[in-house]
């Protein structure tokens, strides 16, 4: 992603089905990198909990309440941008995932 955005390696996009869950996912994710050691940097949205940015340097987070992801697009606006499949990590244990992590 570097190559099309020089401000960040990577972006996540997450999806809640309301805003309380655009919320709890926001918080979750924060809370685990910073337990992690990765520093958030800036943090908008989240009061209205439709669209939540957390900012981690190289990583920028995006959390989406179903209609602005509809909305907005980003997958179509960064399309020529690279993928990374995740989904090893999400089908993970939490508790199998953290040794590895923390061993990085």
């Amino acid at each position: 992603m570097t190559e099309h955005f020089g401000l960040a390696d990577a972006f996540l996009v997450l999806t809640g089905s309301v805003e309380r869950n655009v919320q709890s996912i926001s918080d979750g994710v924060e809370d685990a990198l910073n337990d992690a050691g990765v520093r958030t940097i800036r943090r908008e949205g989240r009061e209205s909990g439709r669209w939540v940015l957390l900012d981690f340097g190289d990583l920028i987070v995006h959390v989406f309440h179903q209609e602005e992801r509809d909305y907005y697009q980003l997958e179509r606006l960064w399309q020529d941008c690279p993928v990374i499949d995740v989904t090893a990590w999400l089908d993970a244990p939490a508790a199998a995932a953290a040794p590895a992590a923390a061993s990085e």
